[in-house]
């Protein structure tokens, strides 16, 4: 049975794949977005907010699997991996590590650089266009260290920074107290990287953008896509129902599951689900200047309209496990640690699902299997940040225009390729 046919169907209503109705339908396409629950209540909803276009260095990094060792030493650290669940996610572990390697580590650091300035031209315009434009704030961000050490070690990544033109101080004494009065004693040294910028509420944002496209003629169907099934001249999205929508191209952005509805096409995608934690705190709470960022425990605190948030931290569960709530209540005691005058009281706990890939770069690009199916996911933390580039390129994908960046470094098939 035929739902209806249409030039694109979207798969996901998160920021990305909004992002991509949107610019299709300014494009004069016309578009299904296909949402099994409502409109950017995953992963969108409760990021910290920020346009994160300095952090070009990928997780997979030289030291990462001893720095995660580590971590993982402590229950509720940055990082946590339930041991039952380490047979399964060991392969993707192995593949992080591979991506670790120094010329693999050079090579996602330059598709980083790509994506991010992309992502910085294509950004504000596309919020602009949405009605979004004065949700973005130019406040910087502030990196904090406890020790002398932590601060030393995190010189080489910054002077990487530095040398694809991000601009950044280092500061301490009085510079950092000006920075964000009432910080404590222990907070000896800390590094403000002055272009980074936020929005006032990323689940606004991501709205404001999704009613654009419907006011510019996208269609939004509340249902489950249960399978893509590749056409000569098109696609069909099975839906659960038993429904397909008929579409001559499909998008598929659904974030954390977007890889169940790949292997449909038979393609096997080493997405895994970073699952992140958060505490957002009434206004009030405390007079922040912009948005911190603790480093060595692995969590933020962003200023946003809705209030301050406080999360971060990794737990790699898959997305089946409850939430163990434990580790917010972790950050929002070292939060108060850090800042001694934080009220902690009234904060509103959440846990969403981040998509994460071995090598810190998304897929983007047409199924090697089905030239009409493009894949638009696994974009881990950077999703609010990378989405009007991501959806740059999948409209010129769609409309078969060149490419303002190379797409090979973000190549669907690529994990069946060099060892990944």
């Amino acid at each position: 049975m035929t739902r209806q046919t249409c030039d694109v169907a979207v798969i996901g209503a998160g920021i990305i794949g909004l992002s991509i109705a949107f610019s299709l339908t300014e494009a004069g396409k016309t578009v299904t977005i296909i949402e099994r629950g409502e409109m950017a209540m995953q992963a969108s909803y409760g990021n910290a907010g920020a346009l994160a276009f300095s952090d070009i260095v990928p997780m997979a990094s030289p030291g990462i699997i001893g720095q995660a060792i580590k971590w993982l030493a402590d229950p509720l650290g940055p990082l946590s991996i339930p041991p039952a669940y380490l047979p399964r996610i060991a392969p993707w572990l192995l593949r992080l590590w591979r991506a670790s390697l120094a010329d693999r580590y050079a090579a996602s650091v330059e598709a980083q650089v790509a994506l991010m300035g992309l992502a910085q031209q294509e950004t504000e315009p596309l919020l602009a266009r949405a009605g979004q434009a004065d949700a973005i704030r130019s406040e910087g961000v502030l990196h904090l260290y406890e020790t002398e050490a932590e601060f030393q070690a995190s010189l080489p990544k910054w002077r990487l920074r530095e040398e694809h033109g991000i601009a950044l101080r280092h500061v301490q004494g009085d510079a950092l107290a000006e920075l964000q009065p009432g910080l404590a004693p222990c907070l000896t040294r800390g590094t403000f990287v002055p272009g980074w910028k936020n929005v006032n509420d990323p689940y606004e944002v991501a709205c404001g953008i999704g009613r654009a496209a419907l006011a510019a003629g996208a269609r939004l169907v509340q249902a489950q896509a249960q399978s893509l099934l590749a056409r000569e001249d098109g696609v069909s999205v099975v839906l659960a129902d038993g429904t397909q929508v008929q579409a001559r191209h499909a998008v598929l952005a659904g974030g954390a599951w977007s890889h169940r509805l790949a292997r449909t096409v038979g393609d096997k995608i080493p997405l895994e689900t970073e699952r992140g934690y958060n505490t957002t705190l009434p206004a009030g709470a405390f007079d922040l200047k912009r948005q911190l960022t603790f480093g060595g425990h692995g969590f933020v605190i962003s200023p946003l309209a809705c209030g301050l948030r406080v999360g971060g931290a990794v737990e790699l569960g898959g997305l089946e496990r409850a939430p163990d709530y434990r580790r917010a209540q972790t950050m929002l005691a070292k939060a108060k640690r850090f800042l001694p005058g934080l009220d902690t009281e009234g904060g509103k706990q959440w846990m969403g699902f981040r998509p994460s890939l071995p090598d810190t770069l998304p897929v983007i690009g047409p199924s090697p299997r089905a030239a009409r199916i493009i894949y638009a996911f696994g974009h881990g933390h950077l999703g609010l940040t990378q989405s009007a580039a991501t959806a740059r390129l999948v409209r010129d994908i769609v409309l078969q225009r060149q490419s303002p960046i190379p797409l090979e470094p973000y190549r669907p098939g690529r994990f069946a390729h060099q060892g990944l």
